[in-house]
């Protein structure tokens, strides 16, 4: 009898003892790699947090300093203009043609220090002065230039597009302003000649620095670069898309900040402003190593007196863990005496409850199938405490496609009990849009074992909706047959809204929430497409607001905005909800009307001519107003592309301002 119960005691003494040998390595081994793990999340939180607050600090800084030199430039753009329309108003209408008496009223001018050359063109486009003076400039015949015709068809004050000087062979940029006689009959125009490369306007802004490494360009949003601390970049394209895509962006008329790569392949943070007086683009830079190297010194000192305090710790622990263990030899004692028969049970003094639950455990080696029922209820037990733990909503399915379990991240997420999942189905608690295609997948993982996942609108219990992302898989015994399904349920509503809100701003106006210009541009495109292919028609009426400029000259900018948001809430009530209605640049708009033909647009056109001459705006004591000169067009079978429509629409704009503002044009060629 007494060799019956030692076989089993020595088998248990084995186990224990080879456990006892290695315990203190193991409990130090952990508790090192619990130390570890704590400094590493630590560092990496620190890390991450630390990216985090630079990144805002540094987005905010850069959107100040863009801002900064965009409204330096359209105020140093404004200064100029205003000038040289003083400088026009100066002028004898009469003596437009000769030369001596120009030549004495440029000289005189304080523009000189502006510009780098003062012109004045005659009405057929021939220069007829100029200062400094320049020999080879006299009778130059520069009517074909844009500036020109620009001023001869719209007649107000414009930034020219960079061009090269046919007299000095460099890239200059024109600042041009008209000439009238007493009867408002143009007469020539004067011009302000800005020199890119070592120009007055640009000299200074080639020197802006942020930091060590930061600096900032200007480019035009045709692509053409104007300032770069790099001269080789001055009057070359902007980098593609594949190269910057966020300059791309920008030149579309969106503003912002971001994170991303520049034309020599190096990350930068970047911070872009539009200057609307030119249609000139902004961009500021800071490379990213720049930005994050304070917090790279940080996290690397961090990384040595993390180190430090990791061996400190594990000396210590190596020490308390050896006086920690000493009840161990006395258990080991008592153990090899029951199992040698003298005792039945071990009984171990110490304060140290790990010991002591050996020794209890020991001490239940033989008890009866009712402790390993009751062990088999605290494991499921756990499991249910860990369920019930987890941050993610879980449920379980049986085959019958009736729900078994929630978990209470599930029920407060959904508002639902375990009962109400019960009386109706989780796939009808979809939203109706999607309810037919979740309750159709639903069926077909039922009856096929295969996992269901798959992102919707879900309705919670108060009404809410919220976007989720739901995967179930089928669980198996291990013979292979089926028990049911176990999924997770998540709420990725705010990443659903993140997404839609970057949609939504890369193809907006920020002041008047109407589309951008490359919102407008997708639209016409995607409309064009459909008449080529379907001959579905579509009508285009582009618009500028006449009078506008006064409104930002003596009130302000602020002024302009508000008058700008004003005429965008009127046209929005005049146009339909198919009717795509965008901001294309500063003060000109357009509408593109899908399945509408001209008589249509043409009474839209109508409608938004009297809408917007029915608004003004206070300042001072003054009230303004603006008409609108209206374009408006169809799209035709020799349309390649959505240039061809926007030209007919411009060129009738530009006969409504000619044929006396406030008035509609109609072309269909």
């Amino acid at each position: 009898m007494k060799s019956w119960k030692r076989e089993p005691v020595k088998r248990v003494l084995q186990l224990f003892g080879a456990g006892i040998k290695s315990m203190h390595k193991r409990l130090l081994l952990g508790l090192a790699l619990g130390w570890i793990a704590i400094v590493f999340a630590l560092l990496v939180s620190t890390w991450f947090t630390g990216q985090r607050q630079i990144r805002e600090v540094n987005d905010n800084h850069l959107k100040y300093e863009a801002t900064l030199i965009a409204e330096r430039v359209e105020n140093d753009l404004s200064l100029r203009l205003d000038a040289l329309q003083r400088l026009g108003r100066t002028l004898d209408p009469s003596m437009v043609d000769n030369p001596a008496y120009l030549n004495a009223k440029l000289e005189q001018n304080v523009l000189l220090g502006m510009v780098d050359t003062l012109v004045v063109i005659n009405a057929q486009g021939r220069i007829v002065s100029g200062s400094p003076y320049q020999p080879k400039m006299y009778g130059v015949d520069v009517s074909d230039r844009t500036y020109f015709q620009f001023q001869r068809q719209v007649g107000r004050p414009y930034v020219s597009e960079p061009f090269i000087n046919r007299v000095t062979q460099s890239p200059v940029v024109m600042l041009a302003v008209p000439l009238r006689d007493g009867g408002g009959e143009f007469i020539g125009m004067v011009g302000g000649v800005v020199n890119i490369l070592n120009g007055s306007l640009f000299d200074r802004l080639r020197r802006i620095r942020i930091g060590d490494e930061g600096y900032a360009i200007i480019a035009t949003a045709s692509g053409r670069i104007l300032v770069h601390p790099n001269s080789s970049w001055i009057f070359k394209s902007a980098p593609s898309a594949e190269q910057n895509p966020w300059l791309d962006l920008a030149l579309s008329g969106w503003e912002g900040t971001a994170l991303g790569p520049t034309a020599n392949g190096d990350i930068a943070l970047q911070a872009y402003e539009q200057v609307w007086l030119a249609n000139w683009v902004v961009g500021v830079f800071l490379p990213r190593d720049q930005a994050y190297a304070p917090l790279e010194w940080f996290v690397r000192h961090l990384w040595l007196v993390g180190g430090v305090t990791v061996l400190v710790m594990l000396a210590l622990l190596w020490w308390l863990l050896n006086q920690a263990l000493r009840p161990l030899q006395s258990l080991e004692r008592q153990i090899e005496a029951v199992g040698e028969g003298h005792r039945d049970f071990v009984a171990v003094d110490t304060r140290a409850l790990e010991i002591q639950r050996v020794a209890d455990t020991f001490n239940r080696v033989a008890q009866s199938r009712r402790d390993a029922e009751s062990r088999l209820h605290d494991r499921q037990a756990f499991l249910d405490a860990v369920l019930a733990s987890s941050p993610v909503g879980m449920f379980v399915y049986g085959l019958d496609g009736e729900i078994r379990y929630v978990n209470p991240a599930m029920v407060e997420m959904t508002g639902y009990s375990l009962e109400q999942f019960r009386s109706r189905g989780h796939a009808e608690r979809a939203h109706p849009d999607d309810r037919d295609d979740v309750a159709d997948l639903w069926r077909s993982s039922l009856s096929s074992g295969r996992d269901f996942q798959r992102q919707y609108r879900y309705l919670k219990a108060n009404g809410e909706v919220i976007w989720v992302e739901s995967h179930a898989t089928l669980v198996r015994m291990e013979s292979g047959a089926p028990l049911g399904f176990v999924g997770t349920l998540k709420d990725i509503t705010e990443h659903q809204q993140v997404a839609a809100l970057q949609r939504w701003e890369a193809e907006h106006d920020p002041l008047t929430g109407l589309l951008n210009r490359r919102g407008f541009e997708r639209r016409l495109d995607e409309a064009l497409a459909d008449w080529l292919k379907g001959r579905v028609v579509a009508a285009l009426i582009l618009f500028d607001l006449d009078h506008f400029k006064p409104i930002n000259d003596e009130g302000g900018h602020a002024l302009g905005d508000e008058m700008l948001k004003m005429i965008a809430d009127a046209i929005g009530t005049k146009v339909r909800k198919s009717d795509f209605l965008a901001r294309y640049g500063g003060d000109e708009f357009a509408v593109l009307m899908p399945g509408c033909g001209l008589e249509q647009a043409r009474q839209t056109a109508e409608a938004l001519r009297r809408a917007v001459e029915a608004l003004s705006v206070e300042h001072a004591g003054k009230r303004y107003s603006v008409t609108l000169s209206l374009g408006v067009t169809d799209l035709q079978d020799d349309d390649s592309d959505s240039d061809h429509p926007m030209r007919r629409a411009d060129q009738a704009s530009y006969l409504a301002k000619e044929q006396g503002r406030n008035c509609i044009v109609v072309t269909d060629t």
